[in-house]
């Protein structure tokens, strides 16, 4: 198989298991609260991390980190998974699947935005505009087509979904900077999010044993949102002679979830939110194509 092949390959597994999130979080969180949840899909994910890291004889590169390293991986981990985490699976709890997965898909945005403050870059007007029409998307989503009446179904659980992917984005510019390795690099963040999730869960006191439904969901979060779907969007990435032949790919996740979503949770998929997604879709690629 020709290394393209190979690219395509990882890249449409990691989409698809991707697409499969919403629905493993809104039905997970019938059996299991959001703290729990977090907790056990976070361990998951560190296991599985550090399975890769062994597989990949890449532990060594432990050894070598700074103080500082340990720094900025302690605020790497409260960003993502700790904050991010946290604040989408909230948004879940609240809003329908199909409607807390797509506002979540407005984090490209949020990160031009928060690029013109730390990043010192300019933006051009036709940046504006790519801008406005994404959040046009993220309006009609919230107000499932009622835009004029300006009524949200959930105005806490609008803002929790933006607000994750606000610290989505602002996880992305601080990683960017972050010249370490990947692998290793996640793991660190993921035991320092446990770290804070185990503290969040020990201060709660409420302590009841999952069901089965519970744990196995938090499992397939661990594994596939998490932890091994990442590292096959890195594979893709890598063996790919370009990386926007791949990374264009990204843009049928979304797609793919709502149909998911609507066998699989069973929720009937709104005209609003179809609209409101391709809205918000069409605003990156056009921000895409600007950049280029």
């Amino acid at each position: 198989m020709k290394n393209q092949q190979k690219a395509y390959l990882f890249a449409l597994t990691a989409v698809l298991f991707w697409s499969t999130i919403g629905s493993a979080m809104k039905i997970s969180l019938n059996y299991i609260d959001v703290v729990q949840l977090l907790l056990m899909a976070n361990l998951v994910a560190v296991v599985v991390l550090f399975l890769i890291l062994v597989s990949q004889n890449k532990l060594r590169l432990l050894k070598g980190l700074r103080f500082w390293d340990y720094g900025r991986s302690a605020i790497l981990g409260l960003l993502n998974p700790f904050l991010y985490y946290m604040v989408l699976l909230a948004a879940y709890d609240l809003l329908k699947a199909q409607e807390a997965g797509t506002l979540n898909y407005i984090w490209p945005l949020i990160l031009v935005l928060l690029s013109i403050p730390l990043l010192k870059q300019q933006i051009s007007g036709w940046s504006l505009i790519a801008i406005l029409i994404s959040f046009t998307g993220l309006l009609i989503i919230s107000t499932r087509g009622d835009i004029l009446e300006f009524s949200f179904s959930s105005p806490l659980g609008v803002i929790l979904a933006v607000g994750s992917a606000f610290f989505w984005a602002l996880y992305w510019i601080l990683n960017m900077k972050d010249v370490r390795e990947n692998v290793s690099k996640l793991f660190l963040n993921f035991c320092f999010g446990f770290f804070y999730i185990l503290l969040l869960y020990l201060f709660r006191g409420d302590f009841v044993t999952p069901t089965w439904q519970g744990v196995a969901g938090s499992v397939y979060l661990g594994i596939f949102e998490m932890g091994l779907t990442f590292i096959f969007w890195l594979k893709a990435l890598n063996y790919s002679s370009n990386t926007a032949k791949v990374s264009n790919l990204v843009y049928l996740s979304p797609f793919l979830s709502l149909i998911i979503i609507r066998y699989v949770v069973g929720e009937t998929i709104l005209g609003s939110t179809v609209i409101g997604l391709c809205f918000i879709i069409s605003g990156i690629i056009l921000q895409q194509y600007l950049k280029k």
